[in-house]
């Protein structure tokens, strides 16, 4: 993409009521615009970050087996009534009456929707174990909506749902979307602490919420320091091993981490003094096992293996796709602006022509462009006519993770710059070879 035809409304001013970095940065990058408290339109920039990291999603759950579809947003107050959620959910659920008088609301969350189509469809333990999934905007009509896309009103996220013929199979498809949600967060440079929790309105005994330990974390955390030395790394996984999934669960929660709902001081206490931290977290997703409370309500049975109708096990599964965007932020950034993981910046490698109108310049920064293309990158080339400093300050401000910088005076001696964004570390280096690193940066990421 070339910067000139590209629409980027960048701020050069901090907004006055952006309170934390990720809501002041997302601003000032030109990545979102406030539609009504809470509620944001995403611009070019913000929708390309929000694209790649449901992307990301989309892909690991498809490795570990899960079946993606999608459903509405509006949704019937019937089936709440049915499951008794309707009236326990609270002033946070908004709630609608279309024009034939009939109870509508925006969907918090889908419990009720998904157990109506399995009941509808499925009616064998042959066809199980089950879990479907989809990506969809959410409405929770927050009392005080704030610190942008990370306590908005409206909401991107991925939610799941198992559909298992008793306790263990359930408990192995917990265990499954914990693995997978491990792959998916280092996958976006993130350490999310698998920290035991409270179900909420959800329901269930069994739950963890994966947080990002950031300064301006919703949530209080207690954990032992051992648990940020975990790493899933590019281990394999067999998702049908129930031993080698229940392995990878003990591994990453047999350490200390609690929230502030479920902490246990003595417990904590324990632990050496040392390896005692206190702290904040972003919670950037969470799951459930909470077994038959819906399907017993909602009538969701199959016919069992002595052909007796049984009560399927169900268990809940969500990543929030929009709040990562802001979580990532709060964890990668500096002085000057954000500071993307390869996995989900939105352009590769940005190029800055130092001298546009030189012919040299000119013709460099075209083929730096057309070769990163042709090798399936997405380089952001500013072509604009504009100072070095105000071009360089865009470049950091929007955090690509790599920049190449082409000068006359550095085309004079066959050289352009590569400059990575988060050491800040630059090197000189031919045209070819600078884009034959990038390439391989990207092949290994």
């Amino acid at each position: 993409m070339r910067l000139s035809r590209y629409f980027l409304p960048v701020l050069k001013e901090d907004p006055a009521d952006a309170q934390i970095v990720s809501h002041r940065y997302m601003l000032r990058a030109g990545m979102i615009k406030q539609a009504q408290a809470g509620i944001y339109s995403w611009l070019p920039l913000g929708f390309k970050v929000l694209k790649r990291i449901e992307e990301i999603v989309h892909e690991e759950q498809i490795r570990a087996g899960h079946i993606p579809m999608l459903m509405p947003t509006l949704q019937s107050a019937d089936l709440w009534r049915e499951s008794g959620r309707y009236e326990d959910y609270g002033e946070e659920m908004l709630r609608i009456t279309d024009r034939h008088g009939r109870d509508m609301l925006y969907g918090p969350t889908n419990e009720e929707l998904i157990t109506d189509i399995f009941r509808t469809h499925v009616s064998s333990y042959k066809d199980l174990p089950l879990t479907l999934y989809h990506i969809q905007w959410k409405f929770r009509d927050e009392r005080r909506p704030r610190f942008g896309v990370m306590r908005g009103r409206e909401f991107y996220m991925k939610d799941g749902y198992n559909f298992d013929l008793d306790k263990a199979a359930a408990m192995h498809a917990y265990n499954r979307h914990l693995v997978s949600y491990l792959r998916t967060y280092e996958r976006m440079g993130l350490q999310a602490i698998p920290m035991r929790a409270d179900s909420g309105p959800i329901g269930g005994d069994d739950t963890h919420e994966f947080l990002v330990l950031a300064e301006t974390g919703e949530s209080e955390v207690f954990y032992d320091s051992a648990v940020t030395d975990l790493s899933f790394g590019d281990r394999a996984i067999d998702y049908d091993d129930v031993a080698q999934c229940q392995s990878i669960l003990e591994e990453f929660t047999s350490k200390y981490a609690r929230t502030d709902e479920t902490h246990d001081e003595a417990l904590f206490n324990d632990l050496p003094e040392a390896r005692r931290k206190v702290a904040r977290g972003i919670e950037v997703g969470q799951i459930f096992y909470f077994g038959t409370k819906y399907s017993e309500a909602m009538g969701a049975t199959v016919q069992g293996p002595d052909g007796k109708p049984v009560p399927v096990h169900m268990g809940s599964h969500g990543i929030g796709v929009s709040r990562l965007v802001g979580a990532i932020i709060e964890a990668s950034h500096d002085e000057k602006g954000i500071i993307w993981p390869e996995g989900v910046t939105p352009f590769h490698c940005g190029i800055v022509n130092l001298k546009q109108g030189d012919e040299a310049a000119d013709k460099a920064c075209e083929n730096l462009y057309e070769q990163l293309s042709n090798a399936g990158l997405e380089p952001l080339y500013d072509d604009r006519d504009e100072r070095a400093g105000g071009k360089f300050a865009t470049m950091d401000l929007i955090g690509l993770p790599w920049r190449i910088t082409v000068g006359p005076r550095g085309l004079k001696n066959g050289v352009v710059e590569l400059t990575s964004r988060k050491t800040g570390e630059s090197e000189e280096l031919t045209p070819e070879a600078a884009v034959a690193k990038v390439i391989l940066i990207y092949a290994g990421s």
